[in-house]
């Protein structure tokens, strides 16, 4: 199978400019970094199904980066679980198992209800996770899985926001690239978005209503009742 890989052009290149005055090491971290950060956005994104096999050759050259540097950020990617390195194969987007579900759920149960008992809850921040709301609303009106899908990852990444922490942000964005895989398996059922779609402006009036507690306690429940549903499809 070969990438589908639809990134920026070779001009969009991620590799540091000849000249930098910084060191080396750090140049070779950076554009690491920035390549993995690319190919992290893709499949957060629902660009790549599982399985699907990423061609070296064509995405280093659609990146701007060297084979190296490419094989550095798919080491970065492997070890957040995103892509698997099969000896002799190649390198394919992660097929989650239901003991990766369970783990990346436990995470969540504790990272989310966290963020919303004790995260700033701004009137700025309110207002823009209800414009999340709404997009859900619009994609739900016109039967767009995807775009419901889109929405309820950026709906959950705004909660963790709250807390103001990059770390948490960032490993709540790791969480929600394996999160995309795994809903790649209801990516033909539009309820199991759709019915989320209430679930969250529930979640949002409580928060608005300052019944932080409640809110998150409701969010517990959320997840643990989205986590059987994903694990009985499953099988």
């Amino acid at each position: 199978m070969t990438s589908n890989y639809t990134g920026e052009p070779p001009s969009a290149a991620v590799e540091p400019a000849q000249g930098s005055p910084t060191p080396l090491g750090a140049q070779r971290a950076q554009a690491r970094s920035l390549a993995a950060g690319r190919l992290r956005e893709r499949i957060s994104g629902g660009h790549w199904a599982p399985g699907t096999k990423l061609s070296e050759h064509v995405i280093a050259q659609e990146l701007g980066v060297s084979r190296n540097t490419l094989r550095e950020a798919f080491t970065v990617l492997a070890g957040e679980s995103l892509v698997d390195r099969l000896p002799n194969r190649g390198v394919f987007v992660a097929r989650p198992t239901a003991d990766d579900v369970r783990e990346i759920y436990n995470a969540r149960r504790i990272i989310e209800p966290g963020a919303v008992l004790w995260g700033s809850c701004s009137e700025q921040v309110l207002t823009r996770l209800w414009s999340v709301i709404e997009a859900a609303r619009t994609a739900r009106g016109a039967g767009d899985i995807t775009g419901m899908g889109d929405a309820n990852q950026r709906f959950h990444g705004g909660l963790v926001s709250l807390t103001g922490s990059d770390t948490l942000v960032t490993t709540m964005d790791r969480l929600l690239a394996r999160m995309r895989l795994v809903f790649h398996s209801m990516s033909t059922d539009p309820g199991f978005h759709g019915d989320y779609v209430d679930r969250n402006a529930e979640l949002l009036r409580l928060l608005e209503a300052g019944e932080r507690e409640l809110a998150a306690q409701t969010l517990r429940e959320y997840l643990s009742s989205a986590e059987t549903q994903l694990l009985d499809n499953m099988g």
